[in-house]
């Protein structure tokens, strides 16, 4: 039996992610039905090609509203990817095989805030 995910040691949770990026991909919410809808628009600190946040240290800093997933806060976030190894973690399922945004995504440098919603994807695995 594996060990509660608020044991787990920072290199272990690290370890959890599988890097497919969909975390990062800039949200959308409907201010009258709640609803989040996903672009394909990622952070200006995202690597398109590799998903790889280029500072991923100093990440929410930079960007205030970057989310830090911790075992406290990731089974609060309804917006989590079902494919989301975290996700999948705190529901007990099978770590699932990484489904990358890679080559599908835009960075937010070549968007305006204007043209967000033309942006709007429905992949089916998120």
């Amino acid at each position: 039996m594996s060990k509660p995910i608020t044991e787990y040691t920072p290199e272990e949770w690290e370890a959890v992610c599988n890097h497919c990026g969909k975390c990062c991909l800039i949200k959308l919410q409907d201010d009258d039905t709640e609803e989040i809808y996903y672009t394909n628009v990622v952070c200006r600190y995202m690597d398109t090609d590799t998903c790889d946040c280029t500072h991923y240290s100093e990440r929410c800093k930079l960007v205030p509203t970057c989310l830090k997933l911790t075992p406290d806060n990731v089974d609060k976030i309804s917006w989590m990817p079902k494919t989301c190894a975290y996700r999948a973690l705190v529901e007990g399922r099978p770590r699932p095989q990484r489904q990358s945004i890679a080559g599908r995504c835009v960075s937010e440098l070549l968007v305006s805030e204007e043209e967000l919603e033309d942006h709007i994807v429905d992949w089916e695995e998120l």
